[in-house]
């Protein structure tokens, strides 16, 4: 069971994590990034404990936001050894 429910404009953008967060009463932040959004996810865990919370948010808020990806030819070659 969820600790608790959060809507995500309650939440804060960490530029750092590249995650929104909010604070875990453990001390630590729940996090979850906007690739975690944009698949459906709604579960933002605390690194620190077992605790997590829901996020209330509007998926096509995040959906508008994969045309932003790199495209694949501009992507650089991963070379094998």
């Amino acid at each position: 069971m969820s600790y608790d429910d959060v809507e995500i404009e309650d939440m804060e953008w960490n530029n750092e994590l590249q995650a929104f967060t909010y604070p875990c009463p453990c001390g630590d932040l729940f996090q979850i990034t906007k690739e975690d959004l944009k698949l459906g996810e709604e579960i933002a865990r605390c690194p620190s404990c077992s605790l997590y919370i829901t996020v209330i948010y509007n998926m096509e808020d995040f959906i508008g936001d994969s045309k932003k990806h790199v495209e694949p030819s501009k992507q650089q070659p991963i070379a094998v050894a």
